[in-house]
């Protein structure tokens, strides 16, 4: 979901889109609960765990968790030992050291501000007010450090851990991103990041991270040691015995010898008695279970699940109503990604025991994943249905739950998306994506405090949640808090540096910073992931007008590679009919205009597609405007004179609205246009499809678009040419750089008719 940038000053030139993620439905490999039943000999079911692991992996993280608490405070021992040193050298006390670095000021000798000037005497006392567990001061300290140097590695990674002793893991992790960023082998904070994976269960992460430490601080003992506490906790998780699963794939099975490990014995055993007895159905049911167990860590599709499906089939021969068979049974089909087999083998065996808790997770389970692939094919509200059967049937279950959110979402049902959202977060509080879409559509409404709570939130959650991480960026953006969105777009980065939407994002940030440069580099990195991203591609050409005159040939081709691409994303749709063709000549069409726009008489139009305008009648030519401009902004004032003075006898206008919001502005706008005879529709929420297909069946003659390569553009209704004659006029500085774009009107002063565009463009520049 693309959000576009908000707070453009009237008058501005122009301005691009940021981008906006909101998560999609969870896949079936998050939602399936690693599960199986176990029939005992009186026909109960029993469900076993082994916490072993669990306290192995406890022990691991806190082994990880003091090797890292080591290496912070062997940083910190060094930081006291020379802030000590600075002080004596200062000679002034802790108080007067404090008040020097907040106001600026010296005690009168001018040694506090030199300390000030020095990067460790900055930094000195910080460390030792963190040392005492005064972490507030020290922040107070470090921020105003980094006024005069945003981009010091050491007094980012001091702020990150006052952040982090705050329990604010989400600015920890930017800070120490941004740390990072800065110096990118930074090895403290490295391992300052890598403590955050860990704590948040990412732990292939954490180690990746490490070893990049590791990598850049050979010498430093304590960074070298985590890596290897990092690698030692990977391995254990990586041989973690078969039944300590977080979520169980299936249930233990009771017989000793494969408690004892024995399990070679235990499978000869099985062998022997169905061997013994070929009807006996539970020994063909434990075959089942062995063979899914050594499946567990090799492919669903190994011959391992072959033999399991096998058992369990042979035993629902022998007994077909055996329910815990049914289950397993579709466990296998689940994991394969036989989604509709898993739906049968469920559904029978809930029909055979209701009430059977396993039965109804699985069966949950299935409904939902069914709902999430039917969702993605395009129908949602077939989605929602399955959903509800999903819960009707395991109310509790918080995947579900958020997954019918999304569906709500997708639906326009927002009020719907945000009471599941708030559900799912209730039964998972884990569920951090719930968080960050309730945000998108927090935003969406305007309510940009609480969309930040709830990024806030989910970050909480995970920190390092890439998404997350860029949406509340955007937010910052909006804002006006430049330098923590900064922070907190290269966390992003940090977190996933192929994140194509936080490199074009990063672009918008940076352009408004003024570094229009650096800008470009991030726009073409996006590209260059995606190469069809449209607000990257739209983004970068808008800033090549910031720093390039529009008649370059750079800048004329830039507009025309991408306007070659972006045509071939539509279809046009079939070309009018001559009947259909505006009647007047060139000529009696440029005198509509002249008398309309009050321009002057001569005023010229250059030969080219409007050559085909032959016959001339007296029916009104209709002239319809589209753009996301039509509220308190720049272009409105230009657009007012047209839709307000437009001749009825001459020319029916029609107002194609496309603001997403509107204001007082708006509706002055609307009734000037009715009020002249025109007419007007809001179709923000109109797919560019639908738009083109509805300008086509208005009968639309002249279609004016008004935004260029700005945010929320419909060139895509230009690209379909659902009419005989287009233009553009007053929203962007040059060409669209598409050929179904005919025409721009612009005033005689500005540009001559050769304006940023090649012969193959078929442009023709209007003059008045």
């Amino acid at each position: 979901m693309a959000m576009a940038e908000g707070g453009t000053p009237a008058g501005a030139l122009g301005r691009g889109d940021l981008q906006w993620t909101s998560l999609l439905a969870a896949q079936s490999g998050h939602a399936i609960y690693r599960e199986a039943a176990k029939r005992s000999a009186s026909g109960s079911v029993d469900v076993t765990s082994d916490d072993d692991s669990t306290n192995q992996l406890d022990t691991e993280e806190q082994q990880f968790q003091r090797v890292v608490d080591h290496s912070t405070a062997q940083h910190a021992r060094q930081s006291r030992d020379h802030c000590k040193r600075a002080r004596a050298d200062s000679g002034i006390s802790p108080e007067k050291y404090v008040a020097a670095l907040s106001l600026g000021n010296g005690d009168g000798d001018g040694s506090a501000n030199d300390s000030r000037n020095d990067a460790p005497h900055q930094l000195g006392l910080p460390k030792v007010l963190m040392q005492r567990g005064k972490h507030q001061e020290a922040l107070r300290l470090l921020e105003a450090v980094l006024v005069s140097d945003p981009k010091d590695a050491d007094t980012l990674y001091l702020r990150g851990q006052c952040l982090a002793a705050d329990n604010n893991s989400a600015g920890a992790f930017a800070s120490f991103a941004a740390a990072v960023a800065a110096q990118p082998g930074h090895a403290h904070a490295l391992v300052a990041c890598a403590a955050i994976y860990r704590s948040s269960g990412q732990l292939p992460s954490a180690v990746s991270v490490l070893e990049t430490a590791a990598a850049a601080a050979p010498a430093d003992g304590a960074v070298q040691q985590a890596y290897a506490a990092g690698l030692n906790a990977l391995g254990r998780t990586s041989f973690t015995p078969s039944g300590a699963c977080n979520t169980q794939l299936y249930f233990t099975l009771c017989t000793e010898l494969k408690s004892a490990g024995q399990r070679e014995a235990a499978l000869a055993k099985y062998q022997q008695a169905v061997d013994i007895s070929p009807t006996y159905t539970d020994g063909f049911y434990d075959l089942g279970v062995y063979y899914s167990e050594e499946n567990q860590q090799q492919h669903p599709d190994s011959m391992q699940f072959e033999e399991a499906a096998k058992e369990y089939k042979h035993c629902l021969k022998l007994k077909p109503h055996f329910a815990e068979a049914h289950c397993n049974l579709g466990v296998i089909y689940h994991l394969k990604g036989e989604l509709d087999e898993a739906l049968a083998a469920y559904q029978q065996a809930y029909m055979h025991s209701p009430g059977l808790k396993l039965v109804q997770d699985h069966l949950a389970m299935a409904y939902s994943d069914k709902a999430t692939q039917i969702k993605d094919g395009g129908n949602a509200a077939a989605a929602i249905a399955l959903y509800e059967q999903a819960l009707a049937l395991n109310p509790r279950y918080a995947r579900a739950v958020y997954n019918l959110g999304v569906a709500y979402a997708e639906c326009g049902q927002h009020e719907k998306a945000v009471f599941m959202y708030n559900m799912a977060v209730a039964l998972d509080p884990s569920c951090a994506e719930a968080y960050n879409n309730l945000a998108v559509i927090l935003r969406e409404a305007g309510r940009l405090d609480a969309a930040v709570q709830a990024c806030q939130a989910a970050l909480q959650v995970r920190p390092a949640f890439p998404q997350c991480l860029n949406n509340l960026a955007t937010l910052y953006t909006s804002q006006g808090r430049a330098f923590e969105a900064l922070h907190l777009l290269q966390a992003a980065l940090l977190a996933w540096p192929g994140y194509a939407e936080a490199h074009n994002n990063l672009g918008v940030l940076q352009r408004d910073m003024g570094s229009v440069p650096e800008a470009l580099a991030s726009y073409e990195k996006c590209l260059e992931l995606d190469a069809v991203n449209r607000n990257a591609g739209q983004n970068r050409l808008l800033a090549l007008n910031y720093i390039h005159e529009g008649e370059e040939p750079m800048v004329c081709e830039a507009h025309a590679a991408w306007g070659e691409q972006f045509q071939q994303q539509f279809t046009p749709l079939p070309q009018v009919s001559p009947a259909e063709i505006p009647a007047d000549s060139a000529a009696d069409l440029a005198s509509h205009a002249a008398d309309d726009l009050a321009a002057p008489a001569d005023l010229a139009v250059s030969s080219g597609t409007a050559t085909d305008l032959a016959s001339v009648t007296p029916a009104p030519l209709v002239v319809a405007y589209i753009s996301p401009d039509l509220f308190t902004h720049s272009v409105s004032y230009f657009a007012e004179a047209p839709l307000r003075h437009h001749h009825a006898s001459k020319v029916k206008h029609i107002v194609y609205n496309c603001s997403p919001q509107g204001d007082s502005k708006t509706t002055m706008l609307r009734c000037a246009t009715e009020a002249a005879g025109g007419v007007w529709k809001d179709v923000s929420k109109m797919p560019e499809p639908d738009l083109a297909a509805l300008v086509r069946q208005d009968g639309v003659q002249v279609l004016v678009e008004l935004t260029g390569q700005t945010a929320n553009n419909r060139l895509g209704v230009m690209a379909m040419r659902p009419a005989p004659l287009q233009l553009t006029w007053i929203g962007y500085p040059n060409s669209t750089g598409l050929k179904a774009v005919q025409y721009r009107l612009t005033g005689i002063p500005l540009l001559s008719a050769k304006t940023c565009i090649s012969t193959q463009h078929h442009l023709k520049t209007v003059q008045y």
